[in-house]
C-alpha cells in the first residue's frame, strides 16, 4: 500500500473514533439520566478508542504493532463493557433511579 493510502485510511480511522467520542461528549450533557449516559460512555470508548488503535496500527504499521493494538482493543472492548455495567448498577445501588421512561425496572423486582 503506498503512503498516501495509509495516510488516508489511517487518518480515517482516527478521525471516525474522534467523531463517536465526541458524540458520547454530547451524549453526556443531553440524556436524560446516568444510565444512559453510562452506556454512552461505554459505546464511545469501546468503538471510538478501538477505531483509533487501528488508525495508529495503520500509521505504524509492523508485526509487532499489529499485536500490539489487537490485544489493545480486546482489552478495551472488554474492560469499557464491563466498566460501565458495573457503574450503572452501582448508581442504581446508591439510590440512582431510572428516568420515567424506563420500563420494565427489573431491579426493583430485586431488591
Amino acid at each position: 500500500m503506498s503512503v498516501e493510502m495509509t495516510s488516508i485510511f489511517g487518518s480515517g480511522f482516527m478521525v471516525l473514533g474522534a467523531f463517536i467520542i465526541a458524540t458520547a461528549a454530547i451524549g453526556l450533557i443531553r440524556l436524560p439520566d446516568v444510565y444512559t449516559r453510562t452506556s454512552a460512555v461505554g459505546t464511545a470508548a469501546g468503538l471510538g478508542v478501538s477505531f483509533m488503535i487501528i488508525g495508529v496500527v495503520i500509521f505504524d504499521y509492523s508485526t509487532l504493532n499489529l499485536i500490539k493494538g489487537i490485544i489493545a482493543i480486546i482489552a478495551q472492548l472488554v474492560t469499557s463493557a464491563i466498566g460501565s455495567f458495573m457503574l450503572a448498577r452501582a448508581s442504581y445501588m446508591t439510590g440512582g433511579k431510572p428516568v420515567e421512561t424506563t420500563v420494565p425496572d427489573e431491579l426493583a423486582d430485586q431488591s
